[in-house]
């Protein structure tokens, strides 16, 4: 299936992932036209690379069409889609479609470990009730299998099967 990865990031340092009781931080999310993927490590240049063995969330995924929701519920059009320190912003597919498959994105094999959860931050990043509104439809954390890149533009996505069948 045809998909658009219309942004793409990475930040250096967590602002919110471990801080429960603490303030957040003010590390960027810098904007890149393409990630470097490394199998079982995540996203060179990212806070969570080489995070733990088998780590959930090597990356993140956000729906566009979600983004775009938010945008509405929050009443401010110029939402950035960087609040949500998802990796990439995908358009074309139903993230949670993705829980529990083994699929690829322009041949980078990757397996959907679960819903990218909001948190509480979400009313800081982005306004009170945010967390609530993103329930469900939070994005997706993968495992990456093998190593490739990933570009800003259209990609395909290809189904590859459920991670039981592996």
């Amino acid at each position: 299936m045809q998909v658009t990865i219309k942004e793409l990031y990475i930040s250096p340092g967590h602002n919110y992932f471990g801080r429960y009781g603490k303030g957040s931080l003010d590390h960027a999310i810098v904007p890149q036209e393409s990630l470097s993927l490394v199998a079982g490590k995540g996203i060179e240049g990212d806070r969570f690379f080489d995070f733990k063995p088998d780590y959930k969330g090597q990356i993140t995924f956000f729906d566009q069409s979600v983004h775009q929701a938010v945008c509405e519920f929050a009443d401010m059009p110029e939402v950035p889609s960087s609040s949500y320190r998802r990796n990439v912003i995908i358009e074309g597919v139903d993230l949670n479609s993705l829980i529990g498959k083994r699929f690829a994105i322009n041949g980078v094999e990757m397996t959907g470990s679960g819903e990218c959860s909001p948190c509480f931050w979400m009313d800081e990043a982005v306004r009170e009730g945010a967390e609530e509104f993103l329930k469900g439809r939070g994005g997706l954390r993968a495992r990456i299998l093998i190593d490739g890149v990933l570009n800003l533009g259209p990609a395909e996505l290809t189904m590859i099967g459920d991670l039981a069948d592996a």
